[in-house]
């Protein structure tokens, strides 16, 4: 496994699109960074780049102590895991794990242990002399996986290696690689467009928009302490609500009022009073009862999902500003009731006005 280091990277296409602007990264050995972002943001852009698949317009990327801008892909010792799987047809499972291997000219020996070895790791023993087109989807991910480890590579890349899964099988194989990399703290490099993928994955999630890094940190950092309003907003199902309106001072406390609320804010936030906000708060945070540190709100219910364990609650302010409560399976509301509902104010954020208004939560 090795260090990967990314140092003001910069990608424009010849249409004068610039994909990656300036990027900046540093993965530890071993670690699980996984580059999440809406489509077009650049994070496949920047994996292809580290790849070698993509010529680095400017900055430099190093595995380990070498830096890598001019050598070819096949001898960057990395190993790359794409969505459509990439696997040979005429070939059996068997023979997909050990091509690489026998380009590499390694003994026969040597190559039947390593491809009995990821055989076994990934339950693939039995499928071995199976072409890919008898195998399901789930199998084809795991054969493309092993292709990948059997050639013992100093890094890791997924291409958003599960989105042609079905839902259930998505969640398996999220499980799958996560045994998979404590076992072999291959350092790892993961792009995906689904958040929930993000942070059940990632040892550090960083978030991209428009090129640029916008937060890079913990996947519960990230979640519980958005840089900015964007993050805030694509992190989180469902999304995080937000009301705009003011922040206020009266009597040595500080309020806010938007939205047709008005709440009274903890004291870490009286740093905001006099200037226009967002208030910002989880679906979650959301209650049919109140609690320590919780401000009441007027609201109507339009619409309750039952979800199981959980109900989705839809709703809005007398101002008409929509929210979304994620509630206990037994709150008391219904569809068409004017009530109150609690926010839990210890855990509600503040942002700077605009739709990507920076934290202005300590």
């Amino acid at each position: 496994m090795s260090r990967i280091e990314i140092e003001n990277v910069t990608k424009t296409y010849e249409n004068g699109v610039r994909a990656v602007n300036g990027v900046t990264l540093r993965l530890e050995e071993g670690e699980f960074l996984v580059l999440v972002g809406p489509s077009g943001c650049g994070k496949s852009t920047l994996l292809r780049m580290l790849a070698g698949l993509e010529e680095i317009g400017s900055g430099t990327i190093s595995i380990g102590d070498r830096v890598v801008n001019d050598i070819p892909p096949a001898e960057r010792d990395i190993a790359m895991v794409f969505q459509n799987y990439a696997l040979y047809p005429h070939m059996s499972v068997r023979g997909n794990l050990a091509f690489g291997l026998e380009m590499r000219r390694l003994p026969k020996a040597e190559i039947g242990r390593r491809v009995l070895g990821v055989a076994d790791t990934l339950g693939l023993r039995e499928l071995l002399d199976r072409r890919p087109k008898e195998l399901s989807g789930g199998q084809r991910q795991r054969v493309a996986l092993g292709r990948a480890i059997v050639r013992q590579p100093r890094a890791f890349l997924f291409d958003e290696p599960l989105s042609n899964l079905d839902a259930k099988l998505r969640v398996q194989m999220r499980a799958e690689l996560k045994k998979l990399h404590r076992r072999l703290r291959t350092t790892t490099v993961y792009v995906t467009h689904d958040q929930e993928e993000a942070m059940t994955l990632g040892d550090r999630v960083v978030v991209m928009k428009d090129g640029l890094v916008q937060q890079a940190g913990s996947p519960l950092d990230v979640y519980e302490r958005p840089a900015n309003r964007f993050v805030a907003g694509f992190v989180g199902t469902p999304p995080m609500n937000f009301l705009e309106g003011q922040v206020t001072a009266e009597n040595g406390h500080a309020c806010f009022e938007g939205a047709g609320v008005k709440l009274k804010l903890p004291a870490s936030m009286r740093s905001a009073a006099g200037r226009a906000m967002v208030l910002g708060v989880r679906p979650e945070h959301l209650s049919d009862r109140p609690a320590e540190g919780s401000g009441a709100i007027r609201v109507r219910v339009s619409v309750v999902e039952p979800l199981g364990d959980r109900k989705d609650v839809i709703m809005s302010t007398p101002a008409d500003v929509p929210l979304v409560g994620r509630m206990d399976a037994h709150a008391g509301v219904a569809e068409g009731e004017d009530r109150e509902v609690w926010v839990d104010l210890r855990r509600a954020r503040l942002f700077e006005a605009g739709d990507e208004g920076r934290s202005a939560t300590p």
